[in-house]
């Protein structure tokens, strides 16, 4: 028998999967030219020659293009999609040859005398029709939302479209109606039509949004009031009989913030702010320790979860909660100034300078974090509990252009 029997099979290469089809938000019109050739493996410029060749076959290109527009997603991203490629201008530029051609027909002696084809009438006046509106739809349903353009550019265009399709009506009224058709002179009517109507669309979808919205926000009032006749009391009634300290109580205080987060704080941002952060963490610690921490918040907070002065309060809660336990309340001050956070517990206290030198929680993560942050820590100990006064001055306005802070009134009158 050979050794070639005995050798093992070699196992076939996996495929690399492909990536997904979907739509570069960043696109010169549409992006499935580019979805296509990286969902493909090719390069983008052969699947434009495939639709360019398409396109000449009966116009199946742009039956094609427009299918994989329509059902192909965009991809992943909260950021509107920009188009590089002014489409709306060069729409509007085949109109205006149109518009010159049809004006030095009128201006011509044979204009009224027929020498002018029917046929080649029709198509110069459909063409510039279709262009006109095309650039119109585009820049209202479209362009709109483009970040690079936006609604001075959409009224801009629009504007180009209607005068171009109003003119091109003006002058088709001086054609005869024997000859031409009534078809042909409505065609110009039909797109001003289709460009103005096409401004209620937008305003149709805002106004389905909020109503959708206002139908959410009665559901959900009327949810919140039922389950804060029920659910919440008898998660309140759990606590008070149960004791602050209890496994109980613990789990009934968390879910009592859950339902109340979900019921009316709606969509948090993901970098959310202060009072919001230092609200979660609580939750969160007292099923870990046996505490119940009360936050309160009052004024106008500019600090996010991000900040030096979150990380600090969360550093003296967690103390408050590991060393003290029982209940915590923290208190937020937030005004135009600067923000100021208090942390106070009902332990038995302690002395910092009898804190070893090894353990650098109090030092170093909550009032060295503050001092490197531009603010102050204080903490007040006694038999009676432990404060912790963490405060930061709010940051002044910034001025690019001249590379220094914008002087405030107090700056003007010191």
């Amino acid at each position: 028998m050979s050794s070639s029997a005995h050798a093992p099979a070699r196992s076939a290469p996996i495929a690399a999967p492909r990536p997904p089809l979907t739509r570069d938000r960043d696109c010169l019109v549409a992006g499935v030219s580019a979805g296509l050739a990286r969902h493909l493996g090719v390069r983008v410029g052969l699947v434009r020659a495939l639709f360019l060749a398409l396109t000449l076959c009966g116009g199946a290109g742009i039956l094609l293009y427009a299918w994989c527009w329509a059902f192909t997603p965009w991809s992943e991203g909260e950021e509107s999609p920009t188009r590089r490629v002014p489409v709306a201008w060069l729409l509007l530029a085949p109109a205006g040859v149109g518009i010159l051609i049809v004006l030095a027909w009128r201006g011509g002696s044979d204009w009224l005398s027929g020498s002018i084809p029917p046929d080649l009438a029709a198509v110069v006046v459909g063409g510039t029709v279709g262009f006109a509106t095309g650039a119109g739809l585009w820049a209202t349903l479209i362009d709109r939302t483009d970040t690079a353009r936006g609604p001075r550019h959409t009224m801009t265009v629009r504007i180009l479209a209607l005068l171009l399709l109003a003119l091109l009506f003006t002058v088709l009224l001086s054609w005869p109606v024997a000859r031409s058709g009534v078809a042909l002179v409505l065609l110009p009517l039909a797109g001003l039509a289709a460009v103005i109507s096409s401004a209620l669309i937008p305003r149709w979808r805002e106004l389905s949004g909020e109503r959708v919205r206002r139908i959410r926000e009665e559901q959900r009032s009327q949810m919140a009031a039922h389950l804060h006749d029920s659910v919440l009391q008898t998660l309140a009634l759990i606590q008070n009989r149960a004791g602050a300290s209890s496994e109980a109580a613990r789990l009934a205080r968390a879910q009592e913030r859950e339902l109340r987060a979900w019921l009316y704080d709606g969509d948090a941002p993901a970098d959310s702010d202060l009072p919001t952060d230092l609200r979660d963490y609580a939750g969160a610690l007292e099923l870990d320790y046996p505490v119940r921490i009360d936050v309160v918040s009052a004024g106008l907070s500019t600090e996010r979860a991000s900040g030096e002065l979150a990380a600090a309060a969360r550093e003296a809660i967690l103390n408050a909660a590991r060393h003290a336990g029982g209940d915590i309340s923290v208190y937020i001050e937030g005004s135009a100034a600067g923000v100021d956070v208090f942390i106070r517990d009902r332990g038995e206290g302690f002395d910092l300078d009898d804190v070893p030198s090894d353990r650098l929680g109090v030092r170093e993560s909550i009032i060295g974090r503050m001092r490197r942050a531009g603010g102050t820590g204080a903490v007040r100990s006694d038999a009676n509990g432990t404060e912790v006064h963490l405060s930061i001055l709010a940051a002044p306005p910034y001025d690019r252009a001249a590379g220094r802070p914008i002087p405030t009134r107090e700056d003007d009158h010191a």
